[in-house]
């Protein structure tokens, strides 16, 4: 590394954190109390929520992230849809399935001319944001990145196209992490996988990954290289659920030390079966239900303007549930397998899908809940990133942009994707919203954006 970053947090520290017995009701009082400030919470106060194990407290918890999460983001709940363009990997990491040792996984990587066409299906669907992954390979390059972004924003199919691209690639260099900024990325996303220093070791036995120090300071080479906008995360299952939850904690407090800038997303996925993966077949440190509903709420509240991002790894049910209680972005129609979305049948992906709804099913559900599918991308386009976004979000201005620019994505949405049945609950729910609206102005802004949306102008946002 160029820079001399300093460890964030002590290892013992967080194991003595993360075995802390169940707070009384005055301790759980008091933290959920100062939660709802807003303001956020340390890790010390964070583990008092995670060493939560009645019933009825985790209920509490919930209705609490369930309350932040509305004063800040409201009912919106932005979609994306995840493109793999290659599955070859140096890494031989022991829950994934596209290790460097799987010998039964067909090895693939997308032309360009795949990559559009993979592209064309999902605007077919109407997504406007995407998430590109690959393995860690020689096969991928900075120059393939590169041409890959320029030719999912060069496609247009009838006059759609994609509007936003996040990016999950390996570790990079502060060097190409200033190369990467000029190409027009949204959030630069990598997983920590787990960061029990011990447990890495155990998991990642060969290949660059295997280097802990270089994946722990990732994220601060890339703020330091002037990406703006960051997404943390961690694999849960491969060690105790509130260590992670505590050193992601503590991450994000780093990021925020040095840049005045926390993660603007975490992802929370937990390990599904993949072939020739062996420990997502024996799970290390398996995560239930409620112990995952509990991870949703406290980060939550420990990091309340963070984008929650949550897969389609969980169930239908499990999903719909996590939607009220702190996530605000999904995936929906996902494929994880290399060129899956113009296949009738999926060949391996990285891991199992547990919902497998198309984007429509999805979208009709969220309506039924009284969410709204969002396909904003207009903080990005307008320069609200990084701590210009934490700056309005913080004071609670954020929702002042949210709504009337989810509101009016969806109306695209409706008019060009959307069956007769979904539009029609689709626009009550949208009527409903803006009437609920305290603000004249942004009823007033939505309504005028609605009538250019149903004469046929697209891609409305402040």
């Amino acid at each position: 590394m160029s820079q001399n970053y300093s460890d964030f947090f002590n290892h013992e520290e967080l194991k003595g954190l993360s075995e802390r017995p169940a707070p009384t009701e005055g301790e759980l009082n008091a933290v959920i109390d100062k939660a709802m400030n807003l303001k956020g919470l340390s890790a010390e106060e964070a583990s008092v929520l995670l060493a939560v194990q009645d019933q009825s407290q985790i209920r509490r918890l919930m209705e609490a992230a369930e309350k932040a999460k509305d004063i800040i983001y409201g009912k919106r709940m932005v979609m994306f849809a995840p493109l793999y363009t290659g599955n070859h990997c140096c890494n031989n990491c022991l829950y994934c399935g596209f290790r460097k040792d799987n010998k039964e996984l067909k090895r693939r990587k997308l032309s360009q001319d795949e990559i559009a066409q993979q592209t064309r299906c999902l605007l077919k669907e109407g997504h406007k944001r995407m998430l590109v992954l690959s393995g860690e390979s020689g096969h991928y390059p900075m120059d393939y990145l590169k041409e890959t972004l320029e030719t999912i924003y060069s496609v247009r199919e009838d006059g759609a196209n994609i509007r936003r691209v996040n990016v999950e690639v390996a570790p990079l260099t502060i060097e190409q992490f200033k190369e990467l900024k000029t190409w027009n990325i949204g959030t630069y996303i990598c997983f920590q996988e787990t960061y029990d220093p011990q447990l890495y070791s155990r998991y990642h036995i060969s290949g660059p990954k295997a280097n802990y120090k270089n994946r722990l300071f990732v994220m601060h080479r890339a703020m330091e290289a002037g990406i703006d906008d960051v997404g943390l995360g961690v694999l849960f299952g491969l060690a105790d659920y509130r260590y992670e939850v505590l050193a992601l904690l503590k991450h994000a407090e780093d990021l925020e030390r040095l840049y005045n800038c926390g993660p603007h997303t975490v992802s929370v996925p937990r390990i599904e079966p993949a072939p020739g993966a062996p420990f997502s077949e024996d799970i290390p440190y398996p995560v239930n239900d409620d112990e995952f509903r509990k991870i949703i709420a406290v980060i939550r509240l420990a990091l309340p303007y963070t984008g929650i991002i949550l897969s389609t790894r969980e169930s239908t049910e499990l999903r719909q549930e996590l939607f009220r209680y702190g996530v605000s972005q999904v995936s929906a129609g996902s494929k994880t397998s290399i060129g899956g979305y113009d296949e009738e049948e999926e060949e391996d992906g990285q891991f199992a899908l547990g919902d497998q709804r198309s984007m429509e099913e999805v979208i009709s559900d969220m309506v039924d809940m009284g969410f709204i599918p969002s396909f904003c991308t207009g903080c990005y386009r307008k320069g609200r990133v990084g701590q210009d976004f934490m700056d309005l979000a913080k004071p609670g201005l954020i929702k002042h942009y949210c709504l009337p620019n989810g509101l009016v994505s969806f109306a695209e949405y409706l008019e060009d994707y959307a069956s007769s049945d979904t539009k029609k609950k689709g626009y009550k729910l949208i009527e409903r919203l803006t009437a609920l609206e305290e603000e004249e102005h942004i009823r007033t802004t939505v309504g005028s954006s609605l009538e250019k949306i149903r004469a046929g102008e697209r891609d409305i946002y402040l």
